[in-house]
């Protein structure tokens, strides 16, 4: 079980982080590439998320050391669910069914990947 929320700490870690470079990508979305890239250097959001993505990955290989990679990896495919429905939340962006349906077929694939008789 603490490996299961090891993991599940890891794929938040990472979600939380795609969105705040999300955050500050609208942020900065009216400037040029070369004053945008300048000017995100000003912003916490730039910070934080690198901050998260650093973590996480100190995490990651601390469950690399304990779980088998087969075992570990489909967890990154969550990641592909979670951030697209925070995003739809909490920047409103649009989902379509097809997307409701691929990320149905992730979780599920997730928990037979997990809990499936080995």
């Amino acid at each position: 079980m603490f490996n299961i929320l090891c993991l599940l700490c890891f794929t938040v870690l990472l979600a939380c982080g795609q969105l705040l470079f999300k955050y500050l990508g609208l942020k900065l979305r009216t400037l040029g590439i070369v004053h945008g890239f300048i000017e995100m250097f000003s912003h916490v959001e730039i910070y934080l998320a690198t901050f998260l993505y650093g973590t996480a990955t100190m995490l990651w290989i601390f469950i690399l050391s304990r779980v088998p990679l087969s075992q570990a990896y489909p967890w990154v495919a969550l990641g592909v669910v979670l951030v697209p429905i925070l995003s739809w939340m909490l920047f409103g962006e649009r989902m379509s069914q097809s997307f409701w349906i691929g990320a149905f077929l992730i979780v599920i694939g997730l928990i037979i990947t997990q809990f499936g008789a080995t």
